[in-house]
């Protein structure tokens, strides 16, 4: 389990709008560590993965609801839409196949594997976002703070990827990627066209 610090905060004096959406921000990603962490074992890899991924999509959806009370910028703008699109759909499809996923069983030895792959993905993703860098450009906050949440969800995907699953979960995965991926890229090319480093992923 993840027993991380406060957010890095730069040196400089936070706005009162941005203060907002840090404190925003802060609560929607405890949230969410506190709900994956709460994803008990089971003999399921594919309900697991699906337990686990619903609260990283929702945490996902309400930072970018959060980014929209703020942002004038309207192809970042776009980027957040997308997320919440993209990511209530497959909240859904998941849903419609989670009966399906929780019956199809895996060896002990493999739930074994994917869990301590999983510990690591996530112990990573929460720390990085922890610790991503907070300044007065709010956009900017959103993306190292998204990136590397993306590519947790890149990496939880490759991961489950390497095991016996629901047939049913396959597609929805594939466009998981798909989706995280575009977004990763479309996030560095902004970050680039800020003038701002590129997240190191």
């Amino acid at each position: 389990e993840y027993h991380g610090g406060e957010i890095m905060v730069n040196s400089c004096q936070l706005s009162n709008n941005t203060k907002k959406y840090v404190k925003r921000f802060e609560y929607i990603l405890n949230d969410m560590i506190d709900s994956m962490s709460d994803v008990r074992y089971s003999d399921s890899i594919s309900k697991t993965y699906i337990e686990q991924m619903i609260p990283h999509h929702r945490a996902a959806i309400e930072m970018s609801e959060n980014l929209l009370k703020y942002t004038t910028d309207i192809p970042l703008q776009n980027v957040a839409l997308n997320i919440i699109s993209t990511q209530k759909e497959s909240i859904d499809n998941m849903m419609k196949v989670y009966p399906c996923c929780k019956i199809h069983v895996n060896r002990e030895k493999d739930i074994c594997s994917y869990w301590k792959q999983y510990e690591n993905i996530v112990d990573r993703m929460f720390s990085e976002m922890k610790n991503s860098f907070i300044g007065n450009n709010i956009n900017v906050n959103f993306m190292y703070e998204m990136i590397p949440h993306h590519m947790g969800a890149i990496r939880m995907s490759n991961n489950i990827l390497n095991f016996s699953i629901c047939e049913e979960l396959v597609p929805i995965i594939n466009n998981i990627l798909e989706s995280q991926k575009n977004g990763v890229r479309e996030m560095q090319q902004l970050l680039k066209k800020m003038g701002c480093k590129p997240v190191a992923i």
